[in-house]
């Protein structure tokens, strides 16, 4: 620009346009130094909130421990692992850091921070990494190869697991046609400022990935505490017994079966006599066992109270009941023990007795009843055509004379199934990436029994698109590739679905079909 024919006058003009530009890049450059250490200034801040909200989650949860440890002791442990593996990794950064601002006279001067000289001879060595590089990468991928690890097989932390292998990510990064080393990419050559924000930055990473994993920890122990699984129907009633011809004031109430849910202390009384613990009862997965006679033919009271601890104080909950003894009757007690009804194609519980008579004086004979020992029972109705079955039973009192009694039941096909994708039934709306990786079942909807169904397979419809038959239970790559086709607010049906459950002797009825509205 400045050589050439140029006259004298055209080659100093030249020149000072050089210098002209030289001057703006050194200002932008300055201004985006500065630009980093603005930022970096504000992830710091945040980093120290984020930092004493994690403490105090841990810390609180300490006290929750101490409480109720069998609920929140394994919380504990695990919260304490990580709270470990994200504080060595960001004491690391923190003294790394530390050094890196030590080369400069003022840290807070963020212009005077446009070399990388630190990192670069203290990662770097030509090609190959220092023992501080190799450091570095080594906390990197322990904090990420820990987390993942204690996350394992925990439900609900698929996503933050995905999230950590992206975050703390330190495979090779492509540039052009080929591939540069992680450490390569983001540090070599930086200047200081940049290369001191990237690493707060990290520990941002760190802070929050500590967070969402303490908190989605909370929440599955809340959500299972919260459960109706951990509830069971209880009877209030003003009396234990009532004459014929009363009406009946009963009222039914849920009662929690918790096992963590446990007393601190038990103070109760039998008609005015104090119980003894681990003599009159016992606590047991929750609940106060009594171990106590029956008494005499009337009614017993049993009062006095349960303390439990709670944010550290102790919370009283009062015990008013009673319970009442009657003479033996001669009257069989014969009981579905899932229901009122006998399905097909299952083995159906029953418990067939008579009140003040050993089992082994009782026998009950019906088509397809069996014994399994003592009391219990199991009643086959897949051969039987009718839709009823009487259950005859006899028993003998202890002076040898013979009772008698007989029940009557409804027998029962087993109920349709019910397509589910992801446990959700019927019209669903979703993302096409959730469905992509989505696993297809099938339920019994108000079934009492136990019994998990497994599906084999499964027809696939896209609109405009030919139907694709699936085997197995989730989308395979040609379902996939029609799923992708499809548009935003288009409908998708999963159809014919093919389930098997074990254990059932006939032919399940045909399952109901989903239909997944695509929100993207």
């Amino acid at each position: 620009m400045a050589g050439g024919n140029l006259s004298p006058r055209q080659k100093m003009i030249n020149l000072m346009y050089l210098i002209f530009i030289a001057m703006l890049a050194l200002n932008m450059s300055k201004e985006v130094l500065s630009a980093f250490g603005l930022m970096n200034e504000r992830l710091v801040e945040s980093n120290e909130s984020a930092e004493e909200r994690n403490n105090n989650f841990v810390d609180n949860l300490k006290l929750k421990a101490e409480e109720q440890p069998e609920k929140y002791e394994p919380l504990k442990a695990d919260a304490e692992k990580l709270h470990k593996l994200a504080k060595d990794f960001d004491s690391y950064l923190a003294e790394l850091k530390g050094k890196m601002t030590a080369t400069v006279d003022n840290p807070t001067d963020y212009e005077i921070m446009d070399k990388g000289d630190y990192l670069d001879q203290n990662f770097f060595k030509g090609a190959k990494l220092k023992d501080d590089g190799q450091k570095f990468l080594d906390h990197i991928n322990g904090f990420r190869e820990g987390v993942i690890s204690l996350l394992s097989g925990k439900k609900g932390m698929e996503s933050i697991i995905a999230g950590v292998k992206d975050k703390f990510n330190t495979d090779p990064v492509k540039r052009g046609a080929g591939t540069v080393e992680w450490l390569d990419h983001n540090y070599k050559g930086f200047p200081l400022v940049a290369s001191l924000t990237k690493m707060t930055q990290i520990q941002a990473d760190i802070k929050t990935t500590e967070s969402e994993v303490l908190s989605n920890m909370l929440k599955g122990t809340l959500t299972d505490e919260v459960s109706m699984k951990n509830y069971a129907t209880l009877m209030e009633t003003s009396k234990s017994a009532y004459f014929n011809g009363e009406q009946f004031d009963g009222e039914i109430v849920l009662g929690r079966t918790d096992a963590s849910t446990k007393p601190n202390r038990v103070e109760l009384t039998l008609d005015g006599r104090k119980l003894v613990e681990n003599k009159d009862f016992t606590i047991e997965g929750g609940k106060v066992k009594l171990k106590v006679g029956t008494g005499g033919v009337g009614e017993h009271k049993i009062s006095g109270n349960l303390y439990f601890s709670q944010e550290g104080e102790e919370v009283v909950v009062e015990v008013k009941q009673s319970f009442a003894t009657v003479s033996k009757p001669n009257s069989a007690t014969i009981s579905a023990d899932k229901m009122n009804v006998v399905y097909r194609g299952v083995k159906n519980p029953m418990t067939i007795s008579f009140a003040g008579i050993p089992d082994n004086r009782v026998t009950a004979s019906a088509q397809g009843l069996s014994r399994a020992g003592g009391s219990t029972y199991v009643m086959d109705a897949t051969q039987i055509k009718g839709r009823e079955v009487t259950i005859n039973v006899t028993g003998k009192l202890p002076d040898g004379k013979p009772v008698s009694d007989r029940a009557t039941f409804r027998i029962k096909d087993l109920p349709k199934p019910t397509g589910t994708v992801r446990g959700e039934d019927g019209a669903i709306k979703m993302q096409k990436g959730s469905l992509k990786i989505s696993t297809i079942g099938a339920k019994f909807d108000d079934f009492d029994f136990e019994l998990p169904l497994r599906v084999t397979g499964f027809k696939f419809k896209v609109p405009g698109q030919p139907t694709i038959n699936v085997k197995g239970n989730k989308l395979d790559s040609r379902s996939q590739a029609i799923l992708a086709k499809a548009k935003r607010g288009s409908d998708v049906t999963i159809f014919d679905i093919e389930a098997k459950a074990s254990g059932v002797s006939v032919i399940l009825k045909k399952v109901s079909p989903i239909i997944i509205e695509l929100t993207n």
